[in-house]
């Protein structure tokens, strides 16, 4: 069981390591030298630290509490399916963003700061995952909105402080409500565990009905925060764009994510109490129309990596509307598109940071001909936007096919056709705004000057990370059989 702890720790450890002994940044002959050792020993530490994690998943099946806040407040972590689920997606994509961080990030200064508070927030994304109470999931809920606002903010450009100021403000905002309702909770229910079995008290729930919607609706818009849902969404398109590419792809596929896990623990404590209710209703209408209101700005927005961020505020209502219908199949359509955005999203920014790095070019505009220059990062590109749009056989499709078939079977009035039809529009918006980059850049036209074109693709280091995602987007939806472990999941 202290293989949690140590999958925590381990990573937390090493990234303070990292902050001292490499504060300044790198320069001259010697910093080349030390370069090497400091990209050598972040890459032993994020491979460990995945390692000890998925041994972690795999063995450990009993929870154990570290220490009480008070006699009834433990600290308290669990492995479990909801969490081996955001797990598993965490270690890939900062694997993979990781490695590729070594050949981005040098054009960056104060690459040891980067690696360090990359590797806090690996050990903050599993105390998150491991945690088996409430308590414990708010506590590192925080810390990890602290560990990764540096990422926000690393180039120290006036854009990016304020960005990160901006990122930390909202995301505070977001848990303090989140916090409002535990206060609440913890008076009327018998317990903060995370359990299948409704821990709402029933004296409560005859007495305090109408409060605890009140209750539930600011949890949900608490976490909706970190998810980017409307209206607490602009902090998102804010802060991923001025972050390191690979800073991006992680923000964008895991961290906002904290908020999407937060949104599942709270239905663990709530059961079905408020189906049916104004709350369901609520959510469910900021939910489609911030997939709507996404994906209609993304369509407008002329930069590469905002348009991208764009799109993360539009996907990730796609998996909290599965989770606001409530229906079986609703839900197993949110956890696959966890997986499904997640890796997609991720080759996305990848790409974008490789096209970044190999010409400079930032603005949509400017990717005429990028497919003949750098032919397999855009064919990488091409093939993560048909699983963001949902084109078969990706996972993508899959998932929102579940989305959509949840919300028919859930016979509410209105919303169940109505979302399934915002699902698909989304979707149109969603090729108008990925597309045109492929068609544009492997099909430039007879004008374009063709004499100029050097092949500018990146070298190993950033290629495989975005092969692998690319590949993985396209896998969990060959294999369907993926979405009875959801299931499962569901149920543990």
């Amino acid at each position: 069981m202290y293989l949690i702890l140590l999958s925590i720790i381990f990573p937390i450890l090493s990234g303070v390591f990292l902050l001292i002994h490499y504060r300044t940044p790198l320069s001259g002959e010697a910093g080349t030298s030390e370069r090497k050792t400091l990209v050598t020993l972040a890459g032993g530490f994020l491979v460990i630290t995945a390692l000890l994690t998925g041994v972690t998943l795999f063995t450990v099946k009993e929870g154990f509490t570290l220490f009480y806040l008070t006699k009834t407040l433990p600290i308290y972590f669990q492995v479990d399916g909801i969490g081996t689920l955001f797990s598993i997606l965490a270690i890939i994509v900062l694997l993979c963003a990781g490695f590729f961080s070594f050949v981005y990030m040098k054009h960056e200064e104060r690459e040891g700061r980067y690696y360090g508070f990359y590797l806090l927030v690996f050990g903050m994304l599993n105390a998150l995952c491991f945690a088996g109470n409430l308590i414990t999931f708010y506590l590192f809920f925080e810390l990890l909105t602290l560990s990764s606002m540096p990422l926000v903010l690393h180039t120290g450009s006036r854009e990016a402080v304020m960005a990160g100021l901006k990122y930390l403000f909202y995301s505070l905002c977001g848990a303090y409500a989140v916090l409002f309702g535990i206060y609440f909770l913890y008076q009327y229910t018998d317990t903060l565990t995370f359990t299948l079995n409704v821990a709402l008290k029933d004296s409560a729930v005859a007495e305090h009905g109408s409060f605890l919607f009140l209750v539930a609706f600011v949890m949900i818009l608490g976490f909706g925060v970190k998810a980017g849902m409307f209206p607490m969404h602009a902090w998102l398109p804010t802060a991923h764009p001025v972050a390191p590419a690979p800073a991006s792809a992680v923000l964008s596929a895991v961290i906002v994510k904290a908020g999407i896990l937060g949104s599942i623990r709270i239905l663990y404590l709530f059961g079905s109490f408020f189906v049916g209710s104004w709350v369901q209703t609520t959510w469910i209408c900021l939910t489609l129309v911030t997939v709507f209101m996404g994906s209609l700005l993304a369509y407008r927005e002329p930069v590469l990596k905002k348009r991208l961020a764009y799109s993360t505020v539009s996907q990730l209502s796609y998996i909290l509307f599965g989770l606001a219908v409530m229906t079986r199949k609703s839900l197993a359509g949110s956890l696959l598109h966890v997986l499904a955005h997640g890796f997609s999203k991720a080759a996305l920014f990848l790409c974008a940071g490789a096209i970044i790095y190999k010409t400079g070019k930032t603005r949509v505009e400017e990717m005429r001909g990028i497919g003949k220059e750098m032919p397999l990062t855009m064919w990488c590109f091409t093939i993560a936007s048909l699983g963001l749009i949902g084109i078969p056989p990706t996972g993508g499709f899959l998932s929102k096919w579940y989305l959509a078939i949840g919300s028919l079977e859930s016979r509410i009035p209105v919303l169940d056709v109505l979302g399934p039809i915002v699902l698909l529009v989304s979707a149109l918006l969603t090729a108008g705004y990925l597309l045109p980059l492929t068609i544009q850049g492997f099909f430039p036209g007879a004008d374009y000057d063709y004499g100029k074109l050097e092949k500018k693709e990146p070298n190993r280091l950033m290629t495989v990370p975005i092969l692998i995602l690319t590949i993985l987007s396209v896998l969990i939806g060959i294999f369907p059989g993926i979405v009875s472990s959801f299931f499962a999941m569901i149920e543990r």
